[in-house]
């Protein structure tokens, strides 16, 4: 018998956890979820043996993956299909080859690199509040032939915003429910100039959608952009795997709703 591995036994010591008392759909849930995520791990491993770190598929074939994802879902992102549904929002935004993309909440870097391998004339500011995505995105920047175009920094403001009054750019917002704070036109006026794509995480707070659609409908033309998958992706080698992973290796560990918002300003009358 194969030893099991420390991931393998930490999941079956979680999940006897969960499982102990009496009969419990939450408890349950929870251990599908941790399940799955075992799965997926395991999948990710199979993923980087057998095919190149290099993203194959989507807006940024091309680029250079090689790391984990700071948070969620890695096997998503390296075959290309990771949050499907903004690729043509993508492709307008290095059409537009705005000179700065400001990406708030980078992470490791999927958007801010990906953005900067195919826009050569624009500067990305990239910024995370976690000094370990900012080393990430400092890593994979590096390895993508990006790093002189790009500024890597911490928690953004909104006085840091007012440079989108001063010249074309584009705001990529995901910050865990903290872009209520921060997308206000009273605290950042400069945002009445941006064009912004923000996740909006309903899951946290209830109703915020509706929020910024009423902030920003004066100043701003709306789409609301919800999830879809996009199994194109998939490599031929997962053609022989059961359907259970090949869902697990397009899923992105949520637990709810998180659609985006494509705010565009409205040029003034």
């Amino acid at each position: 018998m194969t030893a099991a591995s420390p991931l393998t036994i930490a999941t079956t010591a979680a999940i006897q956890k969960l499982l102990a008392g009496p009969p419990d759909p939450e408890n349950l849930t929870a251990a599908l979820r941790y399940l799955a995520k075992w799965r997926s791990a395991l999948l990710a491993n199979s993923l980087r043996q057998r095919s190149p770190a290099v993203i194959n598929h989507g807006p940024f074939k091309g680029m250079i993956y090689d790391l984990h994802a700071s948070e969620g879902a890695f096997i998503a992102r390296r075959l290309g299909c990771y949050e499907a549904s903004l690729a043509p929002i993508i492709e307008t935004i290095v059409t537009r080859a705005y000179p700065l993309v400001i990406d708030i909440g980078c992470a490791e870097g999927y958007y801010a690199v990906g953005l900067a391998r195919r826009m050569p004339g624009t500067t990305v500011w990239a910024r995370d509040a976690n000094p370990d995505a900012q080393a990430l995105y400092a890593t994979l920047a590096a390895a993508n032939d990006v790093a002189d175009r790009v500024e890597i920094g911490g928690i953004m403001t909104g006085d840091d915003l007012d440079i989108c009054a001063r010249q074309p750019c584009v705001v990529i917002c995901d910050i865990e429910g903290a872009e209520d704070a921060l997308l206000r036109l009273d605290t950042a006026p400069g945002l009445r100039m941006a064009d912004i794509l923000v996740e909006v995480h309903e899951t946290i707070t209830p109703g915020l959608p509706a929020r910024l659609t009423a902030r920003f409908a004066q100043t701003h033309q709306i789409t609301r952009i919800d999830r879809k998958l996009d199994d194109v992706a998939l490599p031929v080698w997962m053609e022989q795997l059961g359907d259970l992973d090949r869902l697990l290796a397009l899923w992105e560990w949520r637990t709810g709703p998180t659609p985006w918002l494509w705010m565009q300003h409205k040029p003034a009358a």
